[in-house]
């Protein structure tokens, strides 16, 4: 009887000892893990201030904060299982063999990033440039690491997948600093055309939205001579931001303008003739 009793005592201390080590790491897991993150956060933060301080681009900071907060937490994570008690070398080779895993499973997400890195690296636009990819039309607000985020005129976000982007065209308004906005617009056969370009011109040049100077003067040319009427085109040059007030609001104006000087639209035209 005493020897079960002796046994019995041995068998509860041993397991009391146990939970009470395990216990204690899982205390002291848990202290660093909520320090790990709170000291996280103010290096993130301070991270962000010296990005703004230092004007690193817009294009690169979502990007760079997003890897170092990863790298952060990872290594936060290996830390605490060594306090645990896991070994870090098998905990690493648990970390490889599931990023393999998740990478297989999330092939088209790596295609992103993959993507979104070359985007950072040969930088075909930047953030607030106005590009055209995929179907959209707008200026470019972010650059993260799977997507890339595209404010619309109609004032529609749009968030593409990088590998889209990559895999298709790409054209960007914003490179040179400057657009042309051809405008096309048509007079009848025997009107005066040099009249009517000076009048358009004239339109141009009184526009503030319209660039003049420096090889950018507006420019009106004869494009076409169509079935009905002579086809003309109006040449100004336009910064990025005011595309669309020269493209609607000018229009407008030179219609307006020609309607004023006496220039009626043009119609379809028959000969007919009459024959014995």
């Amino acid at each position: 009887m005493e020897t079960l009793t002796q046994s019995l005592s041995n068998f509860y201390n041993t397991i009391a000892s146990g939970f009470g080590d395990w216990g204690l790491k899982l205390l002291g897991a848990l202290a660093a893990l909520i320090l790990g993150l709170w000291i996280i956060r103010m290096i993130m933060k301070t991270v962000s201030r010296m990005f703004e301080s230092k004007h690193v681009d817009e294009t690169l900071r979502p990007f760079l904060i997003t890897l170092i907060g990863f790298a952060l937490k990872a290594l936060l994570l290996i830390s605490i299982a060594g306090i645990v008690g896991v070994p870090t070398a098998s905990f690493a080779a648990v970390i490889a063999a599931a990023a393999f895993a998740i990478g297989s499973a999330f092939n088209g997400s790596l295609g992103h990033l993959a993507s979104g890195i070359m985007l950072l690296i040969f930088r075909p636009f930047k953030v607030g440039d106005l590009i055209k990819t995929n179907g959209a039309f707008g200026f470019v607000k972010e650059i993260s690491v799977f997507v890339t985020v595209i404010e619309t005129f109609q004032n529609e976000t749009e968030i593409i997948p990088n590998s889209t982007i990559t895999s298709n065209k790409i054209t960007n308004l914003t490179a040179i600093g400057n657009l042309r906005v051809d405008m096309p617009f048509a007079i009848r056969y025997g009107s005066d055309i040099e009249k009517a370009k000076s009048i358009v011109l004239e339109v141009l040049k009184n526009d503030k939205n319209v660039l003049n100077g420096e090889g950018k003067e507006p420019r009106v040319a004869v494009n076409n001579l169509g079935i009905n009427s002579v086809e003309l085109l109006a040449l100004p040059y336009v910064d990025c931001n005011n595309y669309w007030d020269v493209y609607w609001d000018t229009r407008q104006k030179i219609v307006e303008a020609l309607g004023n000087a006496g220039y009626e639209a043009p119609l379809p035209q028959r000969i007919v003739t009459m024959t014995k």
